[in-house]
């Protein structure tokens, strides 16, 4: 198809030849004389561009471009005029005009400006697509009731500015959450800044946050823009708050206190215009009492509070869970979606999930390997997920039917360092700290088949 454009001016010298000229170089176009005509058309017809007189008897240009942008927004129209002004192209630019051109036309500028603005076009229809996309990939699958209350959480507080304070087990999906509400907001269209406050030091943070200049200290070569600068005019994301050491969450107050700021090393004063989210698995009223936690942060940081509910409170999304993460592994691994039998997921339902969401993931990852027919059933399920064995007469389906010790040993082992694995998104570190081991012995326990 060729692109449409509807010419619009009040001289039929100019529709005839402008017309002509642009019907010559491969494009489909329809004329007006006034802007009421121009409006029925577009009602009517659904050209790719507008090429809009400003001086027209009746409605004039600048009025009708008003219209067009309220009733036809995605429509791109570039103002022509033969008497124009600085202050009238300002402002038919600031209405929403891709363009301005002057007369006499130069046919090589119009058509230039039109290809500018129909890749301009053909630019916002692939982003709103993308958008799409994204927001489909991070929403939040599931439809029980405490999914629907979190939805409805999201969708009152995204297009607001305030500071929100997510709270949520490990592998609930708390970063998730925090997408949805960037991608809900007005600022969208402006960058989400995650901040891993696990892995910030107290030396660490003002450079992490404010950059630095260059020679600022030993090592700075480059001039480094810090989260704050990267996040301006969007949304600045601190996963994991709780884990801040005391003297890190003091710095951190302040800087989120201070409307300026200058970058380590610097003298020049910057301005953030940041939204806040942030994200913790701790319960922080009780690490306030604990004296871990800074009391005045709490109250900066929680001004909208959003509990993500764990997967042992939403059974009923399992289903649904199971089947998208089944579809996505196919995706990534380019191989055909493997089914799960309904056995099988009555027994992921009567699962605990201490690792959540994330715990569910992985196993399903699992089993998407090792499982080679198309069905997952419930001899696939790893014992530890499965307690009561599903055929009596199968001596390997329950733990506790092994007889013999070493076996149902090794096998305990194994499982219960996945799924410790599992809780902490396969940190090895953090895990072998939490049970009490050195890194390599999970690792050679993670790989035995």
């Amino acid at each position: 198809m060729f692109p449409s454009i509807l010419i619009v001016d009040d001289e039929t010298s100019i529709l005839k030849s402008l017309s002509g000229i642009l019907s010559d170089e491969g494009f489909e176009t329809i004329t007006a004389t006034n802007g009421y005509e121009a409006l029925k058309i577009l009602e009517s017809e659904s050209p790719d561009l507008v090429l809009l007189d400003i001086w027209m008897p009746g409605i004039d240009g600048i009025d009708t471009l008003k219209e067009i942008k309220k009733k036809f927004p995605e429509i791109q129209v570039i103002m022509v005029t033969g008497h124009g002004t600085f202050e009238t192209a300002v402002n038919a630019t600031k209405i929403g005009a891709f363009d301005f051109i002057e007369k006499p036309l130069s046919i090589d500028k119009v058509i230039v400006a039109i290809n500018n603005a129909l890749n301009f076009r053909r630019l916002e229809e692939e982003n709103r697509f993308l958008r799409k996309k994204t927001i489909e990939k991070n929403s939040i699958t599931g439809n029980s009731k405490a999914i629907q209350e979190l939805r409805k959480q999201i969708t009152i507080t995204a297009p607001t500015d305030a500071w929100i304070l997510i709270s949520g087990e490990n592998g609930t999906g708390k970063e998730l959450v925090a997408k949805m509400i960037h991608q809900f907001s007005t600022r969208s269209d402006r960058p989400l800044i995650d901040v891993n406050c696990a892995a910030i030091s107290d030396e660490l943070i003002e450079n992490e946050l404010l950059g630095h200049e260059k020679g600022a200290f030993t090592g700075a070569t480059l001039k480094k823009k810090g989260k704050l600068e990267l996040a301006h005019q969007g949304t600045l994301f601190f996963d994991e708050i709780g884990d801040l050491g005391l003297k890190t969450q003091a710095t951190l107050l302040r800087i989120l206190q201070e409307k300026n700021f200058q970058r380590v090393g610097g003298s020049r004063a910057l301005t953030a215009d940041i939204r806040v989210i942030t994200a913790t698995n701790k319960n922080l009223p009780k690490e306030i009492k604990a004296g871990r936690f800074r009391e005045d942060l709490y109250y900066r940081l929680n001004v909208v509070p959003i509990i993500v509910p764990p997967l042992r409170e939403r059974r009923e999304d399992i289903p649904e869970l199971a089947d998208i993460f089944l579809k996505q592994i196919a995706e990534k691994d380019r191989t055909i979606p493997k089914k799960i039998t309904p056995e099988a997921i009555n027994v992921l339902q009567n699962y605990t999930w201490p690792g959540n969401i994330r715990e569910l993931k992985n196993l399903l990852d699992r089993m998407a390997i090792m499982v080679k027919s198309k069905t997952i059933d419930v001899k696939d399920i790893p014992v530890f997920y499965n307690p009561q064995p599903a055929d009596k007469n199968n001596a390997e389906s329950s733990l506790f039917s092994i007889k013999d010790f070493k076996t149902a040993h090794k096998i305990f082992e194994k499982e219960f360092i996945c799924r410790k694995l599992a809780e902490n998104n396969n940190n090895i570190a953090k895990t072998a700290k939490m049970i009490g081991v050195d890194k390599a012995y999970i690792k050679k326990i993670s790989k035995k088949k």
